[in-house]
């Protein structure tokens, strides 16, 4: 048994109440409208849910990755695109800086990230850079004072509001993943600007946009890590990231769920409820079977990380389940709406929608397959 400490369940249950009655009510419009949800991201920030890991002395809450993923689980159970805020913010901004930072780093970047002040955007990938982050052709060129970046980023989710992007330029792009710096820029830098904003198919309370880097100087003092060891930086990243994401996934499935047990319990047919049919009795069954072992999955290397363990595949495997767990109910779901589940009118259009993208970003489930079985092939 893997039961959940009483301070997680605390968490949990606040993350429940704030999802269910404040951020679920306005989901829907927010998904139609492409609206950021501003004041959701400082309420959350109040709560302490978007600097979670950082410690108390950097303005965080200072609590455990499994603590984040029962909050985020719950965060995406209402809406997957505020899920994604919180998610980028936590896993892919502050990780990196508090740990591979330096204490002047963590000291002027951890605090308003984790506050509210400040929202960030992590850039890796690029128009020809996606599964193969090693291809960086954004280029870092060295200066008196630090360096010089040319380049653009695609795909970026808090693109458009960020005020810190954690990005990754290549000193010399022929070298690939060897000679890949990261740094932390702020995005009102001259040099720095947002250029297209996706119009996306789900998860649309989030922004995504291209990001354009114009001869933007980054000062020595922003350079994360050490020089050439960005790649090292970003590959360790995207492991918690990859677990932010299968506890996002999490949340669709099991929201996907609970609509598809209402509607199969009110929905009559041949004069009785479909849910005394056995067709719909066993799709929600796999539907609650899968996403049992997802959480599972999910808790598991969450806690490994927790531990201190390498934990690269355990999360790779959280990530590539859930996330297929997420399709597989939120197709289930809409099959038992039947019609009704085809119209915008009803909430399961857009977990199907939602669901899509976490197969796919911070490594397609090919990749997780491939991180996978590299580790139990050695």
């Amino acid at each position: 048994m893997f039961e959940l400490t009483e301070d997680a369940q605390q968490i949990r249950d606040l993350a429940r109440d704030f999802a269910r009655n404040e951020i679920l009510p306005g989901a829907a419009d927010r998904d139609k409208n492409h609206t950021f949800p501003a004041d959701l991201v400082k309420d959350l920030s109040e709560m302490g849910f978007m600097g979670m890991f950082v410690p108390e002395e950097f303005g965080g809450t200072g609590l455990d990755i499994l603590n984040y993923v029962v909050a985020l689980e719950e965060i995406s159970y209402a809406d997957a695109g505020l899920g994604c805020i919180m998610s980028v913010n936590n896993s892919l901004v502050c990780w990196p800086i508090l740990n591979f930072g330096t204490q002047e780093q963590k000291e002027k970047y951890l605090t308003p990230l984790a506050q509210g002040e400040k929202l960030g955007c992590y850039a890796l990938t690029e128009p020809n850079a996606g599964s193969d982050a090693g291809a960086q052709r954004t280029k870092a060129v060295p200066t008196s004072d630090g360096w010089s970046l040319t380049g653009s980023k695609m795909w970026i989710t808090n693109g458009p509001q960020a005020d810190v992007c954690v990005t990754y330029a290549n000193l010399d792009p022929e070298q690939r993943h060897k000679t890949v710096c990261s740094f932390i820029v702020e995005t009102d830098w001259e040099g720095f600007a947002v250029g297209k904003v996706e119009d996306k198919l789900g998860i649309r309370s989030s922004g995504t946009s291209e990001l354009v880097f114009n001869d933007l100087q980054v000062p020595k003092d922003n350079l994360l890590h050490q020089e050439n060891k960005g790649f090292t930086v970003a590959m360790a990243t995207l492991d918690g990231g990859r677990i932010g994401i299968a506890a996002q996934a999490l949340g669709i499935a099991q929201r996907a769920l609970d609509l598809a047990i209402n509607h199969a319990k009110e929905r009559v047919q041949f004069g009785r409820p479909i849910a005394t049919k056995q067709a719909i009795q066993w799709m929600i069954a796999d539907m609650g079977t899968r996403i049992e072992a997802a959480r599972l999955l999910t808790w598991r290397a969450a806690a490994a990380k927790d531990r201190g363990q390498h934990a690269g595949h355990l999360c790779s495997m959280a990530k590539l389940y859930a996330s297929e767990t997420a399709n597989f109910c939120a197709d289930r779901a809409l099959q038992i709406h039947g019609g009704y589940g085809y119209s915008k009118e009803y909430e399961v259009e857009r977990l199907f929608r939602d669901a899509r993208i976490t197969t796919l970003y911070e490594g397609t489930s090919e990749i997780q397959r491939l991180v996978i079985s590299k580790a139990l092939l050695g």
